[in-house]
């Protein structure tokens, strides 16, 4: 059937508007159903008709779809037919799309992880062992402003010529928390003190009186009075209250006035020293307060 043909069976001209087509298929089928209620059977002709109506839709509909494909696609002329099927897939398939870019996204974001947890873990183990761990808490702060601490570790080695590996990590805050960062650096220096064991823990005057308090530190007075009595400037044995259960005692060792911590690349307050109760190196720790207590005139 043609369009031609299908006007003519609805008894219309081709110029017809869809309002003529609606009024008289209407009116054919009001005519049909009188008849059929006449006791009339239902009459081929009017199923031609039905036939000719639905096909007049079907072109109509279809041409109104291929003006708004030429408008929306035409920009594109040659390629109109593939930008379109481009256009209709993302549509159809956008979900499902975006879903496998982020499932790629996740697989090669884990395997990278995976290569860069391997390249460290080798790059660990081929290194020397740690001959001493040290958390630095409060206003420290290393030339370039960042939080890398390497060329301070290599200036602190430098003064033990037999050990190989030192290893310092740098929190610098306030307690009075001035700024957001200063609340986060908090936040992150707690979980630290949670989860890691450093030997030592390098502090200045105002976070020394709050990690003593904690009762993580170990008590010092005996050394204080004994192995390194000979070696103490006056008033380098820092007391502290180390909480209910441990009370007032020596926490920490004010080495600011020795030489060798003036060597090292770092801006500071007071650099006192602590030691943690379960130290794994703590030989070594001792070590480090005797060292920078020589070199103090």
């Amino acid at each position: 059937m043609d369009l031609k043909t299908a006007y003519e069976r609805l008894g219309l001209p081709e110029d017809a508007t869809r309002e003529m087509v609606e009024k008289r298929y209407d009116m054919l089928l009001r005519q049909e159903r009188r008849r059929i209620r006449a006791g009339g059977g239902e009459s081929p002709e009017f199923a031609e008709i039905t036939r000719a109506y639905r096909f007049i839709l079907e072109q109509e509909e279809k041409q109104v779809v291929s003006e708004l494909t030429e408008q929306q696609y035409g920009k594109y002329k040659q390629f109109a037919g593939l930008a379109e099927k481009i256009d209709h897939f993302f549509s159809y398939y956008k979900w499902h799309t975006l879903g496998a870019i982020l499932l790629i996204g996740v697989i090669i974001y884990g395997i990278n992880a995976y290569i860069e947890h391997k390249e460290e873990q080798a790059r660990l183990a081929a290194l020397p062992p740690i001959d001493v761990y040290g958390m630095m808490l409060g206003q420290f702060f290393v030339p370039d402003g960042s939080a890398d601490t390497e060329n301070l570790e290599a200036a602190m080695l430098g003064h033990f010529p037999d050990w190989k590996r030192v290893e310092l990590e740098l929190l610098t805050f306030s307690l009075e928390a001035r700024s957001e960062l200063d609340i986060a650096m908090l936040q992150k220096a707690s979980v630290l003190l949670a989860t890691e064991k450093p030997d030592i823990y390098i502090l200045d005057s105002e976070t020394y009186p709050w990690l003593a308090q904690t009762g993580i530190l170990m008590e010092l007075d005996e050394l204080a009075a004994g192995r390194f009595s000979s070696l103490l400037p006056e008033d380098a044995a820092v007391k502290a209250f180390g909480g209910e259960e441990n009370g007032e005692h020596v926490y920490g060792i004010d080495l600011t006035d020795s030489p060798l911590i003036g060597e090292l690349p770092l801006h500071k307050d007071r650099f006192i020293v602590g030691i943690r109760r379960d130290a794994e190196r703590a030989d070594n720790a001792l070590h480090l307060i005797e060292t920078y207590l020589q070199s103090i005139p």
